[in-house]
């Protein structure tokens, strides 16, 4: 428990996450934010309303709008690139985001969870078959299994099915939002082995009486 205790004191010293912003793909960027300016996300991730529009980007004659998908301060932003031709996955600036109570129990989890990580720059969504069970049972009472696909990654017109190889165990924690790009190396799914469910529970109790949420 001395780990946890030290991994509190971490996030109570800095409880930001910096989120890089890539480009989604070729074009023509034109930024519409500046260095310190807050940024807000939007209400729901199939909607714009209420987001801060970042930048615009222009391929083939048609223009992209791009919204925050994260509350925070623009804390770096590469204006020479303003109004210039960028390849796919660039990066264009980053966003100083405070974390949330709960974003914070979810990030400590993840040093006691098993995580399935985002292999490249996409959106993700689960399998129709993963998606239909967790809607019926509920999440934490299914078990995924190693060789199940249970996630598609969409990036560039293009689905690929992701294969779960770790040990079976039950989805305990979401990471991503569906229909928003998350980066590569992001975590997506916090799997935890059955047996480690009640420890994984107790452990949410502790960080709530230390942190004092």
């Amino acid at each position: 428990m001395e780990k946890i205790t030290e991994i509190i004191k971490q996030y109570k010293a800095n409880p930001f996450k910096l989120h890089p912003v890539l480009a989604p793909h070729t074009g023509y960027v034109y930024l519409k934010v500046n260095l310190g300016q807050i940024v807000k996300k939007q209400i729901d991730p199939w909607q714009q309303k209420g987001a801060s529009l970042l930048y615009t980007i222009l391929r083939q004659g048609n223009f992209r709008s791009i919204y925050a998908t994260i509350d925070g301060e623009i804390t770096d932003i590469k204006k020479e690139l303003d109004g210039n031709f960028v390849e796919a996955n660039v990066y264009l600036m980053s966003i100083k985001h405070h974390l949330t109570e709960n974003e914070i129990i979810d990030r400590i989890l993840s040093e006691f969870l098993n995580i399935f990580r985002a292999p490249e720059a996409a959106k993700y969504y689960f399998t129709s078959e993963l998606a239909k069970k967790i809607e019926e049972k509920g999440l934490e009472k299914v078990i995924i299994q190693p060789g199940e696909e249970i996630l598609v990654m969409s990036r560039m017109k293009r689905d690929v099915h992701l294969v779960y190889e770790g040990e079976p165990g039950i989805i305990h924690t979401v990471y991503f939002q569906t229909n928003v790009t998350i980066p590569q190396g992001e975590p997506l799914l916090g799997i935890c082995p059955p047996e480690r469910l009640s420890f994984i529970n107790d452990l949410v109790q502790r960080i709530r009486l230390e942190w004092g949420v």
